[in-house]
């Protein structure tokens, strides 16, 4: 397993904050800037967020690639941000999901992680939202096996963890993973080892995240606030473990979405506490 970030972790600096929760920290970065930053990181990997992509022409294709060779990180692509699929709701989606297939794969990207919908899309009833994502799913399995990249989708506050195994088996193609995300699932007020445990045999990327309880309903988003990884309540060791008895060798993506308040608005030191954390623990494995 390989220590990377998610590009998410810098989505203020991108343009893109909740505005009920967050400010415009009037500070803009571009995609080169986040891959100059893993790179500084000595990472081995970014996982890289399609929404905040410039247009990606051929040109645009060919020169990310360049630069992701240079700076020696593997790229897992991930679309889908903020409503993917719309639980369902939006097959037109699946067309530009199809399309980023294509893009994943001119980058040098072998996973590319999806959204298959979020807390907003996810509907009440589980047999009427099965019913509409299967279709779609079966429809974008074909071209990312004829690309021969995998899609894994992310448990993004839209499945509980029993949902996402149910459709994965029964879609049951070695093209469809999963993307773990280690919070996300505690804010369905989930348990969140025992979600890592579900998903663990399926995982072929993840969000590594961190959080604490805050102020507020355990059932509101912003309860759960990122920290850095070692500073919360996810057993970040332990899930790794999970992780490395269920054979995955691919990255570990930190993640952070909302800063809790006690860090200000300092995202930087929070992602670097995290690179720290986290390499040492690779260093001294537990498992």
């Amino acid at each position: 397993m390989k220590a990377a970030v998610d590009s998410y972790c810098w989505h203020r600096q991108f343009g893109d904050w909740y505005p009920e929760i967050q400010r415009d920290p009037c500070v803009r970065v571009s995609i080169w800037d986040a891959i100059a930053r893993a790179g500084a990181l000595e990472l081995a990997g970014i996982s890289l967020e399609a929404c905040y992509m410039p247009p990606l022409g051929e040109e645009m294709r060919a020169r990310l690639r360049a630069v992701l060779d240079e700076a020696g990180l593997e790229p897992v692509w991930a679309w889908g941000h903020p409503s993917g699929l719309g639980s369902g709701t939006n097959p037109e989606a699946a067309k530009d999901l199809i399309a980023h297939i294509g893009f994943a794969k001119d980058v040098g990207a072998r996973v590319m992680r999806i959204c298959c919908g979020g807390r907003r899309t996810r509907p009440a009833s589980w047999p009427e939202h099965k019913a509409r994502l299967l279709p779609l799913l079966r429809e974008i399995v074909k071209p990312a096996g004829e690309a021969e990249v995998v899609l894994a989708i992310e448990n993004h506050m839209d499945f509980l963890a029993d949902e996402l195994v149910e459709l994965i088996e029964e879609i049951d193609s070695p093209w469809l993973g999963i993307c773990l995300d280690t919070v996300n699932n505690l804010r369905l007020l989930e348990d969140p080892m025992v979600v890592a445990a579900k998903l663990a045999p399926y995982t072929r990327a993840t969000h590594l995240k961190d959080s604490v309880a805050w102020r507020g309903s355990p059932r509101d988003f912003a309860f759960w606030p990122s920290v850095p990884l070692g500073q919360g309540i996810i057993d970040i060791p332990a899930v790794l473990e999970l992780l490395a008895k269920a054979g995955y060798a691919g990255l570990l993506a930190i993640e952070i979405d909302y800063l809790h308040p006690k860090w200000g608005e300092d995202e930087e030191e929070a992602i670097a506490e995290s690179v720290r954390y986290l390499k040492q623990v690779l260093a001294q494995p537990s498992w």
